[in-house]
């Protein structure tokens, strides 16, 4: 849904945390030649035990090949796998298909200290389902009324509740589904509903300035990220992110490796009763 909008958002100042003491920057904690993303991701790593113990839901969303699971991928590579997880549901079964609507995501909501990134999410209702006829105009029209009120519920439970619309504009997905195309390796990215999206690019904008226009509440407004260039979306996405999570400055301890214990007169089996894996590298 929705191009290259120039539709923009700061970052309220009520929402910006600041540390107590000075701490050093990301980009003056990574080695050389590491990816940058990484760096500023490690950082992102060091809030969520510490500080106030907040649940962080990310919503990523956009226009297929705008780069939302690249910039999952970028946030998520430092971050430790016990505090964050990413979501990324398929198509409902028969069974989810009768329940309430958002019942299938409640159970991967997050606890307090944790994060869970949903490629997208409930909000494929008033995208792809809505646009390809998924769903019926009753059904889109209540999620449009629910979907506010199950997001301010989830704040007023403690959840912090962070919308990112990946925007990118006709031509730069043009040459990223090409791209696809050409390159074999990359291929299995595109998908048939790829192609469908593409020819009704004015019908998935349509849905997400409708979308916008009911669910862009105070609570859990949408931040809109430029596209078109994957490593700055990239990088803007985790900075503007750092600044809406509570945190405190947390040193590490130095961590030192015990000594091992003494052999104890261990002698270890024969190798020839191992099965080893063949090493023709």
């Amino acid at each position: 849904m929705g191009g290259g909008g120039s539709r923009r958002r700061t970052c309220p100042e009520a929402l910006r945390v600041r540390p107590a003491g000075k701490r050093a920057r990301p980009e003056a904690r990574q080695s050389a030649g590491r990816d940058p993303g990484a760096a500023v991701a490690q950082d992102l790593d060091e809030r969520l035990p510490g500080g106030p113990r907040k649940a962080v839901v990310i919503v990523f969303e956009g226009r297929d090949a705008a780069g939302k699971g690249g910039a999952i991928k970028t946030i998520t590579q430092s971050l430790n796998p016990r505090f964050a997880r990413v979501v990324a549901l398929g198509t409902p079964t028969e069974r989810e298909k009768t329940q309430w609507y958002f019942q299938r995501y409640v159970p991967h909501l997050p606890a307090a200290g944790e994060m869970v990134l949903f490629d997208r999410s409930w909000y494929n209702r008033a995208g792809v389902e809505r646009v390809m006829g998924f769903c019926t105009d009753e059904e889109h029209a209540e999620f449009l009324r629910s979907c506010p009120e199950f997001e301010r519920m989830l704040v007023r439970s403690g959840i912090l509740i962070v919308k990112y619309w990946f925007s990118v504009s006709d031509a730069e997905q043009e040459r990223r589904f090409q791209s696809r195309i050409d390159d074999p390796t990359k291929r299995w990215k595109l998908s048939p509903m790829d192609l469908q999206s593409r020819a009704r690019w004015v019908e998935y904008s349509k849905a997400k300035d409708e979308m916008f226009k009911y669910t862009d509440i105070k609570q859990a407004p949408w931040y809109v990220v430029n596209a078109d260039n994957k490593k700055r979306a990239r990088l803007n996405v985790i900075r503007h992110l750092l600044s809406l999570i509570p945190y405190r400055d947390l040193t590490p301890e130095a961590i030192v490796l015990p000594p091992r214990e003494p052999d104890a007169g261990y002698v270890r089996p024969p190798m020839t009763d191992q099965t080893f894996v063949p090493e023709p590298y």
